[in-house]
């Protein structure tokens, strides 16, 4: 049997792209990003004004309508990301930067530090100490931005919390919008 996974969000132009670390067991059996009710992806999302009208787990699909997609560094479906092998963040960071280059979208959202840092050495051959926000590399055109992962594993980073991130990202989105608009 086939690992279990999700299917890439993903075309070219795209105005944002989310990348999860990889999928859980409940969202690749569901077929939906972030299905698990105790992930706070889709309320932070919500709050913070990413998408409009609002969407959710079940509504997924309809977020390439207004220009975002989805992603995972690692394709494979895990209970949890201690499942996760060194192969596998090798053989997804190559992957996840070439289905992003193809993608070109202007803006990469890694959801969780831990993401961002096993792209960052496996397909970036770099390592430095990574903190939420605005990250100094671009891959390609793409601007490059680290949201806490909204796990119910990052306990330590409170809702309120993710939605300020996602407020950044939201503006970073609306003023790639505006600039692309006049162009």
């Amino acid at each position: 049997m086939a690992d279990l996974t999700l299917p890439d969000y993903l075309r070219t132009g795209l105005d944002l792209v989310f990348v999860g670390i990889n999928p859980g067991l409940s969202s690749a059996r569901a077929g939906h990003y972030f299905h698990n009710p105790s992930n706070r992806f889709w309320h932070a999302v919500t709050r913070a004004g990413i998408f409009d009208p609002p969407l959710g787990a079940e509504t997924d699909r309809e977020a390439l309508s207004q220009g975002v997609g989805f992603t995972d560094l690692v394709k494979r479906a895990t209970p949890n990301i201690s499942a996760l092998r060194v192969a596998d963040y090798r053989t997804g960071a190559a992957s996840l930067k070439e289905r992003l280059t193809a993608a070109a979208p202007a803006i990469v959202c890694f959801n969780g530090i831990t993401a961002y840092r096993n792209f960052l050495r496996y397909a970036q051959g770099a390592n430095r100490r990574i903190k939420p926000g605005l990250q100094p590399e671009r891959l390609a055109s793409a601007t490059i931005f680290v949201a806490p992962s909204p796990s119910p594993a990052n306990a330590a980073v409170s809702l309120d919390e993710l939605v300020c991130w996602y407020g950044h990202l939201a503006d970073l989105l609306r003023a790639s919008r505006s600039k692309n608009r006049l162009k």
